[in-house]
């Protein structure tokens, strides 16, 4: 038996050493059993593990047949951040774990709080005390209630039962791998790099806070004005973009959604930054397909741009601590190389 120096085993998770390259759909009618709530690629065996983290909270594409919507399968996706997770499916082989979710955020949303809901959608008094933002307030809340202005996601007013399960089964399962990821990483080198992916609409409408008929830039950089990450990661994301020929703007109109806010409180030990992406440069946002050529020439930019994240994090000591001592080394030391013992 093979066993994985890395958490190997996270709640109701699924774990895997290989880059994504499924572009399907996944539907219930093609898949013999539910898929697990999220994904982890490791870190090739042959590579040394890096102090960085990529998570894709919001890239899932199964859709549950016993889920009653309102709208079709092709109109639900123009809310996916779609192929975000195989834009940095490269991750694994530069020693970078990729967390992605399964379901999308039309069914439940990993990057809300598991309090903002919106009280209308439910036919049944909530056991608890909410707190809507203004997320929930624009349909964008836990449970989705708009895909864009108007289109409704549900067919029907959700049970009590119904919200707790997709809670229970999608939502706190991605939370539980992804601190324990972190935590891992912080472990092991002393400090991470997380880097929340995400993907925007060309354009903003009336739910997005730049309002309707907002041109965005090609990437926004976020990460609370400053609060989230150090100072250098965050610079050297947007200067790293910007020499790529890409647009940059940095949290504006996004400051960073509640992956970014829960976990990015110590930055000196863990920076988290949220990089959303506009889905023009590698989208047809009408039919959400790739544009293939398109999409190879981004995800080569990202792959540089993980290239830079990496270099800086070696530029970092490396700390370890034990039960009597605690030392500094260099985080690409040989002894942090990804591998297996049988």
């Amino acid at each position: 038996m093979r066993r994985i120096l890395w958490p190997a085993r996270l709640v109701l998770g699924s774990i895997r050493r290989a880059n994504l390259s499924t572009t399907t759909t996944t539907t219930a009618a093609a898949a013999a059993a539910p898929p697990p709530p999220f994904e982890i690629a490791y870190p090739d065996r042959n590579v040394a593990r890096q102090p960085i983290l990529f998570d894709s909270p919001h890239s899932g594409r199964y859709y549950p047949a016993e889920w009653k919507t309102a709208s079709s399968g092709a109109a639900l996706r123009a809310g996916e951040d779609a192929y975000v997770d195989q834009l940095v499916s490269f991750a694994p082989r530069k020693g970078v774990a990729l967390l992605h979710a399964m379901y999308p955020r039309c069914y439940i949303d990993v990057n809300r709080a598991a309090d903002d809901l919106d009280l209308e959608l439910l036919r049944e008094p909530w056991p608890s005390a909410v707190a809507p933002s203004d997320k929930s307030r624009k349909g964008l809340g836990l449970i989705r209630r708009f895909v864009t202005p108007g289109v409704e996601v549900n067919a029907e007013r959700l049970s009590v039962a119904d919200v707790q399960r997709r809670l229970d089964e999608v939502y706190w399962p991605y939370h539980s791998a992804l601190r324990a990821l972190q935590l891992h990483l912080v472990s092991e080198f002393g400090f991470a790099f997380h880097i929340d992916w995400h993907s925007m609409k060309s354009v903003g409408n009336a739910m997005t806070p730049d309002g309707a008929g907002a041109r965005r830039s090609d990437f926004v950089v976020s990460d609370l004005d400053g609060a989230s990450a150090e100072p250098q990661l965050t610079s050297l994301i947007v200067e790293q973009l910007r020499s790529s020929g890409f647009s940059v703007s940095v949290n504006e109109p996004y400051k960073g959604g509640t992956i970014v806010q829960r976990y990015g409180r110590h930055p000196a030990r863990l920076s988290v930054v949220q990089i959303e992406i506009n889905r023009a440069l590698y989208l047809d946002e009408a039919t959400v397909t790739l544009k293939q050529q398109e999409f190879q020439h981004l995800s080569a930019a990202l792959e540089d741009l993980t290239d830079a994240c990496i270099l800086l994090a070696r530029s970092k000591p490396k700390t370890t601590t034990t039960s009597t001592t605690t030392t500094t080394t260099s985080s690409s030391s040989p002894s942090h190389r990804g591998s297996s013992v049988s």
